[in-house]
């Protein structure tokens, strides 16, 4: 698949590229990602990409034609008709199965906007999909592209050192809960405050046990923070009547 991204800041991106475990999706080809400084695609001498809002108000506004012809480059250097994605507070969610669906699909062009925003009609004009990363606002559209690189990075076969990982990551099963919590050594660790055991049915070897441990810690903890999750996997099905015991079980 294969991901461009207008920014007038591509330098943000290249040390995500390089780093970390998802650097393999993006070495490989996996992930395909194909930066396009919006500057190159300005005109006259200062190379102008914003002015002031009509109406008057506070900042600037990106141009409609700088952008215009930068996703005329993009789409001929593409051959394809890839979404446009755009990154706004006003957008939708994007969560697990956003991802997934961009995992599984052939790419987008990510438009990375800045400043207070950019000219409506090149919005209407050429953007099919808005995505927010939550209720609070970013200086620009760059760290929400690389979030979404990030983790439609992690889904590629091979990226991960072990497969599984991906799907007991909170809301990489199909029943969309919070991941339980992790230990490692040592067995008993004291920070100051006293000496702390791991649970012991994880030192037990019966994977039997282990699992289901897992799976009320998940619906424990998904059940305090995000409610809202159990509600959606049981209206989809997605709870068995042990699951349901345990909950009536908690005192939250």
């Amino acid at each position: 698949m294969r991901f461009d991204v207008v920014t007038l800041f591509p330098e943000l991106f290249a040390p995500h590229l390089d780093l970390g475990v998802t650097r393999r999706a993006f070495e490989r080809g996996q992930v395909d990602v194909r930066l396009w400084p919006l500057r190159d695609h300005a005109e006259g001498p200062y190379r102008r990409v914003d002015d002031r809002p009509f109406g008057g108000g506070p900042g600037m506004v990106m141009l409609a034609v700088p952008l215009r012809h930068a996703l005329q480059a993009v789409r001929a250097s593409r051959g394809d008709r890839a979404p446009v994605v755009h990154f706004t507070p006003a957008g939708r969610r994007l969560d697990q199965s956003i991802v997934r669906e961009f995992a599984a699909g052939p790419g987008a062009i990510l438009l990375c906007g800045r400043y207070e925003g950019i000219d409506q009609r090149l919005l209407d004009a050429e953007v099919d999909v808005e995505l927010s990363l939550g209720d609070f606002v970013l200086s620009g559209g760059e760290l929400p592209a690389l979030a979404l690189l990030d983790a439609v990075a992690r889904l590629q076969p091979g990226v991960l050192h072990d497969e599984q990982s991906a799907l007991q990551d909170s809301f990489g099963a199909d029943d969309g809960l919070l991941e339980g919590p992790h230990y490692t050594r040592p067995e008993v660790l004291d920070l100051g405050d006293g000496a702390v055991p791991v649970p012991p049915v994880l030192l037990s070897g019966h994977h039997g046990r282990i699992e289901r441990w897992r799976r009320e810690r998940a619906l424990e903890r998904t059940a305090r923070r995000r409610p809202d999750l159990i509600e959606a996997a049981r209206r989809a099905g997605r709870l068995d009547d042990a699951d349901e015991r345990f909950l009536d079980s908690l005192v939250l």
